[in-house]
């Protein structure tokens, strides 16, 4: 049987899941979860997770959650050509090192200014503060210059002349505010060269089909506006501006 892939494309993570399976064509069935009607608290999804959030993958009986786990088990089981997370010691505490330190920097910096610029907007109707989103702002840009200068540097990919899941990873999270109608790679060729050479590496229908949902705003603003903000929506609003 296929794996069971539990997916929002609005997610960075699920984003990395599910063009690393097509890309590495690993066979699995699609199981759509609507984050943003709070689908992933509801009982069928518990049922699935405790933890209530995506990406989720089953593999039987087997139900492993968190993204690069993910990845990583995917690669293990498929036997997926080595680039993707290499066997040689170094180029493999390269990807590592990577998918380290991204959590808490670039996913940080560039979820905030998502939801500055895209998500709350929606669900408050109000702008976010100017001095939030210019802190927010700098953070990120402060955090694409250093990915630029540490991991990318004068390569073609960050572990050198091959794609691997740390450009999968980086490049599905430097989209997110992209998504909201920033262009991040303006004034930055060295980082437009290598997300071109990361979509020609993926395939660019594919990169395309994947980011389709995040380039198209109006989609997640009918599903979040119309409605009361959903009680998971309103903690979040709340613990950003603590």
């Amino acid at each position: 049987m296929p794996l069971e892939l539990f997916l929002d494309l609005h997610s960075q993570p699920c984003r990395s899941v599910f063009i690393f399976a097509k890309a590495a064509n690993i066979p699995f069935e699609y199981k759509a979860v609507v984050l943003a009607s709070g689908e992933q608290y509801g009982d069928e999804f518990a049922k699935i997770s405790i933890v209530r959030k995506v990406p989720v993958m089953r593999d039987g009986d087997f139900i492993l959650t968190e993204s690069t786990a993910i990845l990583m088990y995917m690669v293990r089981k498929f036997g997926t050509p080595d680039h993707w997370y290499p066997a040689d010691l170094q180029k493999r505490a390269r990807v590592d090192e990577y998918l380290a330190w991204q959590h808490s920097n670039m996913r940080a910096h560039g979820s905030k200014v998502f939801w500055f610029r895209g998500v709350l907007p929606m669900v408050t109707g109000e702008p976010v503060p100017k001095e939030k989103m210019d802190s927010a702002l700098e953070d990120l840009n402060m955090t694409l210059k250093l990915f630029e200068e540490k991991f990318l540097q004068n390569n073609p990919y960050i572990i050198g002349e091959q794609i691997s899941l740390a450009d999968l990873v980086a490049i599905v999270e430097i989209m997110q505010p992209v998504g909201t109608g920033l262009d991040v790679f303006e004034g930055r060729p060295a980082l437009s060269a290598w997300r071109d050479r990361v979509k020609k590496a993926v395939g660019e229908a594919l990169f395309d089909e994947a980011h389709k949902v995040i380039m198209s705003p109006g989609d997640l603003k009918q599903t979040l506006t119309g409605q009361e903000m959903p009680e998971f929506l309103k903690i979040r609003v709340q613990k950003m501006f603590i």
